[in-house]
């Protein structure tokens, strides 16, 4: 599979260029997951792909394509399980994770695995409401994208540059990642505080 992918990467480019391997991007993370985007940050240290647009393509890519199962799973996702009743197993774990953790389940089931595949329809069949879904889907296809495009990235720069530069990137991607774990974590106390303003409001309702 990944030796298929590589050398479909590379004929992209070579017919394409890379705007082709942008849009390469955007539709394999629309369906699929994380593996294009590390041999994409792997080939953006070789120039093949910039991580500007790299990034882009991956968070909106994996954005709309969990908006689209996250639909399904509303519309229908009682027919869809009938027709797959293999998806049932995954769909319960997702669902029962979600009950669970809610807010904190949504930024992170992109890096669950075994579960990553079925969360967006499990989450259409829940009660979550679409808006809801779609913020905090949003903010987690961004951490997503940003981490698999800086892993392929530093990864390319171990096997390929010296070990000043690889121990330079590995600084630089441990304080990125840093950061995006902190903004995550204040986007999800504000959050969930608005949450239980609401509640309260209601309650006083």
């Amino acid at each position: 599979m990944t030796d298929s992918l590589l050398n479909f990467f590379h004929s992209s480019f070579d017919q394409y260029g890379e705007y082709g391997l942008t849009l390469l991007v955007f539709i394999w993370t629309a369906l699929e997951g994380e593996t294009i985007v590390i041999i994409a940050g792997f080939y953006a240290q070789k120039g093949l792909i910039h991580l500007y647009y790299l990034i882009p393509a991956a968070w909106i890519g994996s954005f709309i394509g969990d908006q689209i199962y996250f639909t399904l799973g509303r519309k229908y996702g009682p027919r869809l399980l009938a027709r797959r009743p293999k998806w049932q197993a995954g769909v319960n774990r997702a669902l029962a994770l979600f009950e669970r953790y809610d807010t904190l389940f949504i930024l992170s089931f992109r890096f669950i695995y075994g579960v990553r595949n079925f969360s967006s329809v499990a989450m259409g069949l829940s009660n979550v409401a679409w808006a809801r879904f779609a913020y905090l889907n949003f903010i987690a296809a961004g951490i997503w994208a940003t981490s698999f495009s800086l892993l392929g990235y530093g990864l390319a720069h171990i096997f390929v540059r010296d070990e000043a530069d690889a121990s330079g990137l590995a600084h630089w991607i441990g304080i990125s990642m840093l950061m995006l774990f902190v903004v995550a974590i204040i986007l999800i106390v504000r959050h969930n505080r608005r949450r239980s303003a609401q509640k309260q409001e209601e309650k006083l309702d």
